[in-house]
């Protein structure tokens, strides 16, 4: 069900170590308005650990915690492996990208190749500036 509050739910997924996620969530954390709950869901505990200690309010592991959550989610940031059936070294089952591709939220994706995935029309940027434009998207998006 979606959020029916004024609240804005983003929720940030990642897996391995998080550390795609927990940048995202370090970033934002600092720019978004009040009204944004900024969740932190890993494929695995050391993701999930990662974005809580870079400040996101709630966390969740696995698979459930990933469908349950995108359900709700007004928003979803991620690495690009988190849309595509066994995504970031098989980490992402086909339910968990199933359930993120399928959310009505809007999807903030960071390209990276490490997941084997190239987007063509896509300029070649370290991951710091894609992370800098993902936030800067979301400011965007939440301020609609």
């Amino acid at each position: 069900m979606r959020n029916q509050s004024n609240v804005r739910r983003i929720l940030v997924v990642d897996g391995q170590g998080g550390g795609i996620g927990s940048q995202l969530v370090k970033q934002l954390r600092s720019c978004l308005p009040e009204h944004c709950e900024l969740i932190g869901v890993g494929t695995n505990v050391l993701a999930t650990n990662a974005m809580l200690k870079a400040g996101a309010s709630h966390g969740a592991t696995g698979e459930n915690a990933i469908v349950f959550n995108a359900a709700r989610a007004d928003v979803i940031l991620g690495p690009i492996g988190i849309v595509v059936a066994n995504g970031i070294l098989g980490e992402v089952s086909p339910k968990m990208a199933t359930a993120i591709s399928g959310a009505d939220a809007k999807k903030i994706l960071i390209p990276s190749s490490t997941c084997g995935i190239y987007v063509a029309g896509t300029e070649e940027c370290r991951l710091e500036e894609y992370l800098r434009r993902a936030v800067q998207v979301l400011q965007q998006v939440v301020a609609e």
